[in-house]
């Protein structure tokens, strides 16, 4: 592919489409297997993910696949492979104040060479990474993170809750290539990890925009680099430094635990001078010491809650097996997270589809919400009722307008719902998991 820029429009051009027209050159100057190259776009299908600069889906790769891995495995193994622009996208952030978050979007023969690269780095650096790092790594989870940091803050009174200023914008390039090296002297896997990071974004106005630091968040090498470089940064000098304070630390976001607040302070100043020496600095506004007060633990501070990957933890009224009622210091949904659940909830129009029958509504809506109930059900899980129950009522608002016997008194399209409820228990994920619209629901906790 060749791109042009004339003023503020890039245009693509596809140079060849054949394997004819790649150099046959049989003494490759890097020795990289093909069936590599093969399984990375496996993987790079299973992940799907929308189109590059290239307009190019998955779909339209594969229609050309052999010609096109080649490609990649021939440029690759020559040295003569360049990234195109990444695509950027913006969404809005989660924080209330219209801000947006720039993603960048690789195109899928970019995304198949990253994961060749992924796939001959990960092995040599995962077995070396904290336990406590959870971000983008095999068999580690969010919620391995949120349980973890659950049970020690019963154990630990503070909580230092850490946030790194435009983390994945501010990585240096030399300092990043710099931590790799520690890992791998492998010439080509520098050589394209470098390219990636200068491949510039080309913006929705068409325009390139040249980069000296960061690594787009969105995409395939992005999370390993940063888990290397925290692994130097952070994860690995917290050890030496501070080894009796545990801590979770997903990808830029991280919390710390201590028994006094005058540790808390110390440390929270230790680690900012640390990111310092690494051209990355603390939010001042976002990062903050956190009283995890319970029963046991009855004073009061400024900040007695904080949020972490979508849970917020805070003192909550708790219930232990003798039935008995008790303050405990534990995570639930965020009041964010239900927020931007609740908006997308909006964006169906339940009560606009009476064209669907309710079989219909759930083959459609039952994968999404699935998903709210496995991430967000898991801890105190009666923080995700209010939000379900609204469900019911866009269905009952629903069938008043699909069913005319069920207009005239609300009360009937909510007795109507719960005897399909009754009769079909399993029809939509939230009555499995206990929220039906007769009102009955699982106990909390």
């Amino acid at each position: 592919m060749r791109v042009e820029q004339r003023g503020h429009v890039v245009q693509f051009y596809s140079v060849t489409n054949s394997i004819e027209d790649e150099p046959l050159d049989k003494t490759k100057p890097f020795d990289i297997s093909f069936e590599v190259v093969r399984d990375a776009f496996a993987r790079v299908k299973a992940n799907q993910g929308a189109p590059g600069v290239d307009g190019e889906t998955i779909e339209l790769f594969e229609e050309n696949l052999e010609k096109n891995l080649y490609r990649i495995w021939n440029r690759m193994s020559s040295g003569t492979y360049f990234p195109p622009p990444v695509r950027c996208v913006e969404i809005p952030k989660n924080d209330g104040k219209g801000g947006v978050r720039r993603l960048g979007v690789p195109t899928v023969s970019d995304r198949v060479a990253q994961m060749v690269v992924k796939s001959y780095l990960e092995p040599e650096v995962e077995q070396l990474f904290h336990p406590d790092s959870y971000g983008y790594r095999p068999n580690k989870s969010p919620l391995d993170a949120v349980a973890s940091a659950r049970k020690r803050c019963w154990k630990y009174n503070w909580v230092v809750d850490l946030d790194i200023h435009a983390f994945f914008d501010s990585l240096d390039h030399d300092l990043v290539l710099e931590m790799v090296k520690k890992h791998t002297s492998c010439r080509w896997i520098l050589l394209h990890i470098e390219r990636w990071l200068k491949a510039p974004i080309s913006m929705r106005d068409g325009s390139l925009q040249q980069r000296n630091c960061g690594s787009p968040q969105g995409s395939v090498i992005s999370p390993l680099l940063s888990n290397i470089f925290m692994h130097h940064v952070f994860d690995k000098w917290m050890f030496e430094q501070f080894r009796t304070v545990p801590f979770e630390r997903y990808a830029d976001d991280a919390i710390a635990h201590f028994k006094t607040e005058k540790q808390a302070r110390y440390v929270c100043e230790s680690i900012a001078k640390r990111l310092a020496q690494f051209k990355l600095e603390l939010h001042p506004d976002k990062t903050r010491i956190v009283y995890c007060k319970d029963d046991d633990r009855r004073s009061s501070y400024e900040h007695e809650k904080f949020d972490f990957l979508g849970y917020e933890f805070r003192p909550r009224l708790s219930k232990n097996r003798y039935g008995k009622h008790f303050v405990n210091f534990t995570p639930a949904v965020s009041p964010k997270s239900k927020r931007q659940m609740s908006i997308e909830m909006r964006s169906w129009g339940v009560h606009l589809r009476s064209d669907k029958s309710i079989q219909d509504l759930a083959r459609m809506f039952n994968a999404t919400v699935q998903g709210w109930i496995n991430y967000y059900g898991r801890f105190y899980k009666s923080e995700l009722y209010p939000l379900l129950r609204q469900l019911n009522h866009d269905l009952e608002i629903w069938a008043r307008k699909k069913y005319k016997s069920l207009r005239a008194h609300g009360g009937r399209a909510t007795k109507w719902l719960a005897r399909i409820a009754r009769c079909e228990p399993e029809l939509f994920a939230h009555w499995r998991f206990g929220v039906r619209p007769d009102g009955w629901t699982t106990g909390a906790g």
